[in-house]
């Protein structure tokens, strides 16, 4: 059990540091992520050659590997960006607690049930959060994008008349009407926030790795592309060189969700994922 105790007292230290950067320099430095994978396998295996528990080391490739797959579908899938996206997978090789694969699996199922619960609240309360903080700029957005999506509002508007006709055989259609009521308004709610509170004009010498730009930019004959993967260390030499100001889109530091995923994981872990189940039913 010393050797469990050990990987979370390093994985919650790694976590509240990058938490921290996070929230201070909207990035995740590489070295945190590569160092908590690099200490949680080398201890791994350090402590499975001196015990003969080698059950211990593989379980932990095993899900370094799983989590591997699964950051590359949300980051692929634009859930989240690069440095979420190797904090992920260094989560892989500390979650494994266990030396059966299914307890193992039932801990990783568990913590992407929190990941996204906590992801889903937390993201609705930060953006509540930025549209009061900047409401003059949010209320101006909110009104410009209302406009550019009156198409898809009528579109929404139209599958909710025919759903709550189909609601007076199935209650189920009614749900789902208010579902494609409600979508408009959220899809034009997240836009607005993105672009009255996260886009940016900031200096060329502030740049780093994997920032966003806001729109492709042009260096005389030479394009910049925005992209999901963000500004490389090329490009923003070439921008520095420019002595453009730049527009960048900020994301929403999103490693607290990691953060209390983990937290809650590991209380429900030593209290019994019993308890936790009997909370539900």
């Amino acid at each position: 059990m010393n050797e469990i105790f050990f990987l979370i007292i390093l994985a919650s230290l790694w976590l509240v540091f990058a938490t921290i950067q996070d929230l201070r320099k909207r990035e995740i430095a590489n070295w945190l992520s590569f160092s908590l994978i690099i200490f949680a396998v080398g201890f791994r295996f350090l402590y499975s050659l001196f015990s003969g528990n080698f059950s211990f080391f593989y379980h932990g490739l095993i899900g370094l590997a799983i989590f591997f797959i699964l950051a590359n579908i949300l980051y692929y899938g634009r859930f989240f960006a690069g440095g979420d996206f190797k904090l992920m997978i260094a989560l892989g090789a500390i979650l494994p607690f266990s030396d059966n694969f299914s307890n193992n699996l039932e801990i990783f199922l568990i913590f992407l049930a929190f990941f996204f619960i906590t992801g889903a609240i937390y993201t609705i309360g930060a953006s509540l959060y930025l549209g009061l903080a900047n409401f003059k700029k949010f209320k101006k957005a909110f009104s410009q994008q209302f406009k550019k999506a009156k198409n898809f509002i009528f579109l929404c508007f139209f599958f909710s008349t025919i759903l709550i006709v189909f609601g007076f055989s199935d209650i189920a259609f009614f749900a789902l009407a208010g579902f494609f009521l409600f979508l408009p308004i959220l899809y034009i709610y997240v836009k607005s926030v993105d672009e009255s509170c996260l886009v940016k004009l900031v200096d060329a010498k502030s740049l780093t790795e994997g920032d966003w730009l806001y729109k492709d930019v042009y260096i005389g004959k030479q394009i910049i592309k925005a992209s999901w993967d963000g500004l490389s260390k090329k490009d923003i030499e070439k921008l520095k060189h420019s002595k453009k100001k730049i527009m960048i889109r900020h994301g929403i530091p999103f490693t607290p969700v990691f953060l209390i995923s983990f937290f809650l994981v590991i209380y429900f872990w030593f209290s019994g994922f019993e308890t936790l189940w009997n909370s539900f039913w």
